[in-house]
């Protein structure tokens, strides 16, 4: 049987009709889940009016807790304001922040799975770890080094061959320990802490003759221990010096843009002087111990000049 001619144009139509239907639904539904994952965090922070922020328990000064639960630092003041920044851009009458313990092992596992939307503690930004999350703007730049006690005599990452060294689980500072370790042929004996509180411990008790975690973290522990003339911490470093940043889940452009705003406000503006002062600058909880330590003038920079780390 022949069909009529004007049935075999109105077939070729029909085809062409459905299959740019067809590429019409999955493009349009690839753009949807795109805008979906760009924005999903602040949807849901906007639907639940909550935000959950990760901190460490014992990284005095950027994020520790006190005696009474509160979660209180120098990056859980800018991870605060932040928030607020967020309130206001999605016009909520309040936001609610749940804290979570986040520790060097399970900090990335925790910002990947989306049990916190922002990691608020003392995590250095590099290539390896850009894979997986994002990074905000850099809050500060530490390099690594290591503390020992005075009576052992040790001064250079050299001393410590032989030595039994404890560094933190999960951290760079492992790593770079690690490295150094192999290409010296150190012969070191790598003790790992679960915590930086651990590590610095190691060493109080003996049972390690250095902890090599960053520097400015090694002053904490240093100033809040019993005996704060006792250590040292080391002058060479194990590499070059290394910023910190706030983790936020990888491809979530919206509410990356969002958390960057609110620091360039922050740094611009001059209120991060005030913060930066507080914790720094001035005596802190639990004790009122002062770091005295003054902005390095590459932080200065950064703050200056906000922009992404991406070396």
């Amino acid at each position: 049987m022949r069909y009529p001619q004007f049935w075999c144009v109105n077939k070729k139509l029909l085809k062409f009709a459905l299959f740019s239907a067809i590429l019409f639904q999955i493009s349009g539904g690839a753009a949807s889940l795109a805008h979906a994952q760009e924005s999903g965090t602040l949807d849901k922070i906007a639907r639940t009016k909550t935000i959950s922020i990760g901190y460490r328990e014992d990284e005095v000064p950027f994020a520790y807790k006190t005696a009474d639960g509160s979660a209180i630092g120098y990056t859980v003041e800018l991870c605060n304001d932040i928030a607020e920044h967020i309130r206001a851009q999605l016009n909520l009458d309040k936001i609610n922040i749940n804290y979570v313990i986040a520790t060097p092992a399970t900090r990335f596992l925790l910002v990947k799975s989306g049990k916190i939307d922002l990691e608020c503690s003392a995590t250095t930004n590099n290539a390896e770890r850009r894979e997986q999350v994002a990074f905000s703007y850099p809050h500060f730049i530490t390099a690594t080094r290591f503390v020992a006690k005075k009576s052992s005599q040790v001064k250079s990452i050299r001393d410590l061959a032989g030595r039994t060294v404890a560094s933190t689980t999960g951290t760079v500072n492992v790593d770079q320990l690690q490295n150094i370790n192999r290409a010296d042929n150190l012969n070191i004996s790598v003790m790992l802490a679960r915590q930086n509180s651990d590590g610095f411990a190691f060493v109080e008790t003996n049972k390690a003759t250095a902890f090599v975690m960053d520097g400015v973290l090694l002053a904490a522990h240093v100033a809040f221990s019993k005996s704060p003339d006792e250590y040292m911490i080391s002058s060479e470093t194990f590499g070059p010096p290394e910023p910190y940043g706030i983790l936020m889940r990888k491809g979530d452009d919206a509410f990356n843009k969002v958390v960057n705003d609110a620091l360039r406000q922050l740094f611009v503006s001059g209120e991060i002087n005030r913060i930066y002062d507080k914790w720094f600058m001035s005596p802190i909880p639990p004790e009122g111990r002062n770091f005295n330590l003054p902005m390095s003038s590459e932080l200065q920079a950064a703050f200056h000049d906000p922009k992404e780390y991406l070396q």
